[in-house]
């Protein structure tokens, strides 16, 4: 036996572990896409008013300062459990028109507190971004964020 690693047994546990280590990465990433369509995400309930309400998210950049599922800027309330904190659960009805009213009287003027701005959003947009919240509230997070309050 030789002294030390010869050329060609290094070159076979560099490809060999290469190998390992794709493989295991492709079989990760596999496992996270089948379990997030078929464990974490409600499909049944994505539905036109939601994918809308996405869209509004997007288009006024709401992730700059709002944190949803944990990922975003932490400067505004995390958003991902708003419809359970305005009591959605509960009361479905009340809690969309808190929200749509919270979002409507926006910015609030409070001196010293962070301000969000109005983004003069219609009606039919606010009742997405609504359904947007409602359907994200019913992803299974893994008890994220650890808190009721975010």
């Amino acid at each position: 036996m030789a002294d030390g690693l010869t050329r060609s047994a290094a070159r076979n546990i560099f490809f060999g572990g290469s190998l390992f280590f794709f493989l295991l990465f492709a079989a990760l990433t596999a496992h996270s896409h089948w379990y997030m369509k078929t464990s974490s995400t409600n499909e049944e309930t994505l539905t036109a008013s939601v994918k809308h309400g996405k869209e509004v998210w997007e288009e006024n950049s709401c992730i700059n300062c709002h944190s949803l599922i944990g990922e975003g800027a932490y400067f505004a309330p995390e958003l991902g459990n708003v419809w359970d904190r305005y009591g959605g659960r509960e009361n479905p009805e009340a809690a969309r028109a808190g929200l749509k009213a919270w979002m409507e009287s926006q910015p609030l003027n409070v001196p010293g507190r962070r301000q969000m701005p109005q983004f003069n959003l219609s009606d039919d947009e606010l009742d997405s971004l609504v359904d947007f919240f409602q359907w994200t509230d019913s992803i299974d997070t893994q008890d994220w964020p650890p808190t009721k309050s975010g």
